[in-house]
């Protein structure tokens, strides 16, 4: 992976336009009423454009009070409007990710694996070109979990939107889809049409990602 750490969105020597991008941090500024604690912030050494191998410019984490919110940069236009659809900013969305702040053991273990795992369904809509949207879910089909240590029974996702909604940016509008973890066996229900994905969410009862919590099937 090509992550490095840093804090703040720029660093080179002129100031970069980045009028998508100031929308998002604008998003995450009014819901957190304008004080909202970066954490940590996850850049890459080489863009895609420029051919790197993370979609993600960056991924930002944020101190939610319980929680650490993830947020992504770079499935929206970032910069200047490239696409042909005035309506939509890139792909029109961003991932977001409330990890539990009590089921972490290594912080900066799993703020890592976490901006890889967005990393890696970002990759999915560059590469394929799937829109995630809420009530939708992701399954891996692994057994192992996707906490650092791979003990959790969290391997995968389902989606609703986040609380920052919808905005209308420079660039289009663009969603933000909050992806919330999810046990293999809770998946299956949903792979077996056993249940909806809102119907998995209210059993599961938290929009958190939990690698500490048990199954609800």
């Amino acid at each position: 992976m090509g992550f490095f750490k840093k804090k703040g969105k720029k660093e080179t020597p002129e100031e970069i336009e980045a009028p998508g991008w100031d929308a998002i941090e604008e998003a995450v500024s009014n819901l957190y009423h304008g004080e909202p604690i970066q954490v940590e912030h996850f850049g890459v050494l080489i863009s895609w454009r420029l051919g790197g191998k993370d979609p993600l410019d960056g991924i930002s984490i944020y101190d939610g009070g319980d929680y650490y919110h993830f947020v992504t940069f770079g499935l929206s236009e970032l910069y200047e409007k490239e696409t042909k659809d005035p309506e939509y900013s890139g792909y029109g969305f961003e991932l977001t990710v409330k990890l539990k702040k009590s089921c972490i053991e290594d912080e900066e273990g799993e703020f890592r694996c976490m901006a890889g795992i967005l990393q890696a369904v970002a990759r999915i809509s560059y590469e394929q070109g799937d829109i995630f949207a809420p009530d939708e879910y992701i399954y891996t089909g692994q057994t192992a979990g996707m906490d650092i240590k791979q003990k959790s029974q969290i391997t995968g996702f389902i989606t609703k939107e986040d609380e920052m909604g919808e905005i209308t940016t420079p660039n289009g509008k663009v969603q933000f889809v909050q992806l919330i973890g999810a046990t293999d066996a809770e998946l299956k229900t949903l792979v077996d049409k056993k249940l909806t994905v809102p119907e998995l969410a209210e059993k599961i009862g938290t929009d958190l990602t939990d690698y500490s919590r048990s199954s609800v099937i």
